[in-house]
């Protein structure tokens, strides 16, 4: 039964825009769009009829027609997308180019510490937005920078190890205890009350404030329970370090066997801060407690 409606022009493919079609068709890597179309190409060209071609792949008859009159007016090129409206592309290769190498590869203007957005603006003649958009698309972050530290130790891997150590396996009835400070706190004072919260209106405090010194908190964190044994002392000294550990000492049960990490503050360093240490340049040493005749030893590692 001939097809109804306007006569359409005659598909005829040569040969080579046929193995062409064919490679489109069945390629996994070609666009699944570019595919389609090559499949109603090579449909429409075994003379059926746009209405046969569109229950055979599942689409709509209108499709196929589309694709069909592109073909016949335009041939292979007719298939592919045609270009999109709005305004043409203003910044070329050579110039996105230009802007990756001078962030990576040449140091910013003025001695400053890294490129800005319009510093790089200016040295390249683009717009400040669309540097930023090309640092976003590659991924360039020059305001940000990571650092590391390389220990010098060259007993730093036995020290790791034997912290580590007492981390996840301590001994049987021990305690460790992570010792440190924060030295050198202010005790500030706003100058003016502190205006509270209200509806639409934020929190509000005088910039200025009045200074009452310093303070030093010492802190001994249980890694088992996350207790927190603390003292605050108005100085930073073997004295208060001393007191500190006497605390401690008060605090833990008398059976249990202490051990004590630490860093390498010089009040720790102290012989009377480590009474009966083994002067070695170990990372573990043990001094008695005193206090408890029932205990052990405790243990002060300097992971430095």
């Amino acid at each position: 039964m001939a097809e109804r409606g306007r006569p359409k022009v005659p598909l005829v493919l040569t040969e080579e825009e046929r193995q062409t079609l064919e490679r489109w068709a069945r390629r996994r890597t070609s666009a699944q769009a570019m595919a389609l179309r090559a499949r109603i190409v090579l449909a429409c060209a075994q003379g059926a009829t746009n209405k046969a071609v569109a229950e055979q792949l599942g689409i709509w008859p209108q499709t196929v027609a589309k694709w069909r009159g592109r073909f016949v007016r335009e041939r292979l090129e007719g298939l592919a997308d045609e270009p999109r409206p709005g305004r043409p592309r203003t910044i070329v290769d050579e110039q996105v180019e230009a802007v990756i190498v001078k962030a990576l590869e040449q140091p910013p203007p003025s001695h400053d510490t890294h490129w800005s957005t319009r510093s790089m603006a200016r040295a390249t003649g683009l717009s400040q937005t669309a540097v930023s958009r090309i640092w976003r698309a590659f991924g360039l972050k020059p305001h940000l920078e990571q650092t590391w530290k390389l220990s010098a130790d060259p007993q730093f891997i036995d020290k790791v190890r034997d912290i580590v150590g007492l981390y996840l396996d301590p001994p049987e009835r021990a305690l460790v205890l992570c010792v440190d400070e924060k030295s050198q706190i202010q005790a500030l004072d706003r100058s003016a009350p502190v205006l509270p919260l209200l509806p639409g209106t934020p929190a509000r405090r005088a910039h200025d404030y009045v200074r009452h010194g310093t303070a030093s908190l010492f802190a001994a964190l249980d890694v088992a329970s996350g207790q927190v044994i603390s003292q605050v002392h108005r100085r930073h000294r073997h004295q208060e370090f001393l007191q500190f550990l006497k605390t401690i000492d008060q605090a833990v049960p008398a059976g249990l066997e202490l051990h004590l990490v630490c860093d390498n503050y010089a009040t720790h360093k102290t012989r009377r801060s480590r009474p009966g240490c083994c002067v070695t340049p170990a990372s573990t040493c043990t001094s008695p407690r005193h206090r408890h005749p029932g205990s052990t030893s405790s243990s002060a590692g300097s992971p430095s």
